[in-house]
């Protein structure tokens, strides 16, 4: 089922790096590399884990469901780096869907699914794939539109290349997120210590403990880290609630302002602190930024709570499904309301006869999810530069607008951040993605910097 393999890692000889990494707190004299202290009594049984962090792995995890990166590997720990196959880009993603494999996922990670509910749960895979290719083309065509309409400098072939790849990105919201997908991980021992020991679903115990057993086979005297307790071991619990699954239809992400913070530390960054490179978290002219933080309760589809989480400098509460389904522009313009409310009210006949896990993983793109995040000034400086940027998702795009907004009511538009909270070609009137231009009028910016937008 998942596949991993060790790629690459921090450095050979991780005992004598860790042991050098203790020595170098202790001791004032020179220090000779290659001795090895008690590290298991010395520092994992003492809690001294920052020496652990100087050893780091990189996996290829393969056939993993991307609703188990989303409610998994991504969901808890900021603690890692990843780069894993886009769903908004990656063509062949869910074109000619192999349901066998799909079908094995399901039997290896919850045997106890029985063969009437199985059957049930890949027609309900099966309608939501059905739904998406019966009207890929005409969301191409609606999506080429919808580029030369609001993008008017994008040429020929930028329309032609990205038109089909909007037309996935939105029309993927019918797709249950058990689809498998791949990507590179990066973590730490200590992480993938704790990240081993609480794994909470059949999926993430098996990938966790194919990371564990390619690291104790370089290194087998770290077998002491790895260790489940019982009460973990028996549970199959996913950290998500399910408030309802009663049927609806949304048709734009939902932002409730709780706290703007109080800016009177408030410094705001000059241009280049935050592009190409951001200085945010570096700068120490900036660090008042980072005790100030803006606290907000989102409701958004899972794949832009994907998007979501690569913004790891931002705190989040635990997930709640609420049982809409989000509608992006494209599919609403073709009509496909009905079809949205049938994906929805599938899922939730299916889920009814499974485990939460199960039922988390087999959730459409589109489903809405709500949660709290807590961001502080710099880390919001940071998304918003990124999610205005008219290369992200559309409705990543509308969250992070919304924001704006918001934070313009709410402080008679007298907060300071709202200066900067925006992307490049908004601050210095220049794109800053290079070749990937999206093609907005950027005379026009300073008009209406943060329009609607259907792509």
């Amino acid at each position: 089922m998942i596949k991993v393999s060790l790629i690459n890692e921090g450095k050979e000889n991780s005992p004598e790096v860790i042991s050098h990494a203790a020595k170098s707190c202790y001791q004032d004299n020179a220090l000779k590399w290659g001795e090895v202290i008690d590290i298991k009594n010395r520092l994992f049984e003492t809690g001294h884990h920052t020496t652990l962090q100087h050893i780091y792995f990189t996996f290829f995890i393969e056939d993993i469901a991307v609703g188990d990166v989303t409610f998994g590997l991504h969901l808890a720990s900021p603690f890692y780096n990843t780069s894993q196959r886009s769903g908004r880009f990656c063509g062949k993603m869910f074109a000619n869907p192999d349901y066998e494999k799909i079908k094995g996922y399901v039997q290896e990670y919850w045997p106890e699914v029985t063969k009437n509910v199985l059957q049930e749960l890949m027609d309900y895979v099966k309608y939501g794939i059905e739904v998406y290719n019966s009207n890929f083309q005409n969301a191409t065509v609606k999506a080429e539109e919808f580029i030369q309409k609001e993008r008017p400098n994008a040429n020929e072939k930028y329309i032609k290349m990205n038109g089909s790849k909007i037309a996935q990105e939105q029309l993927r919201m019918f797709i249950p997120v058990i689809f498998p997908t791949a990507l590179d991980f990066t973590i730490n021992l200590s992480a993938l210590a704790a990240l081993y020991r609480v794994a909470w679903s059949a999926p993430m115990k098996d990938v966790t403990q194919k990371m564990v057993s390619l690291v104790l086979k370089k290194y087998p005297e770290f077998d002491y880290m790895f260790a489940r307790k019982e009460d973990i071991d028996s549970r199959d619990n996913a950290p998500v609630n399910i408030l309802s699954l009663v049927p609806s239809i949304t048709t734009e992400p939902t932002l409730k302002l709780i706290s703007p913070g109080d800016w009177k530390w408030c410094k705001n960054p000059q241009p280049d602190d935050l592009h190409p490179l951001d200085l945010l978290h570096f700068s120490p002219w900036l660090m008042n930024n980072n005790v100030e933080e803006i606290k907000t309760f989102i409701g958004i589809s899972v794949a832009t709570m994907g998007q979501d989480q690569r913004h790891r400098t931002i705190r989040r509460g635990q997930p709640i499904f609420y049982g809409g389904l989000y509608l992006p522009p494209i599919p609403k313009n073709l009509g496909l309301e009905k079809k949205a409310f049938e994906v929805v009210e599938r899922w939730g006949y299916v889920h009814k006869k499974i485990s939460l896990t199960l039922a988390c993983v087999l959730a459409p793109y589109g489903a809405i999810v709500g949660y709290q995040k807590s961001a502080s000034y710099n880390a919001v400086i940071h998304e918003s530069a990124k999610r205005l940027c008219w290369c992200a998702q559309e409705e990543i795009y509308h969250l992070a607008r919304s924001l704006r907004t918001q934070l313009a009511s709410e402080t008679e538009n007298k907060h300071p951040l709202l200066e900067i909270m925006s992307p490049c070609c908004v601050v210095t009137g220049k794109c800053g993605e290079g070749v990937r231009y999206c093609g907005r009028d950027l005379k026009k910016i300073k008009d209406d910097p943060f329009p609607e937008r259907c792509v």
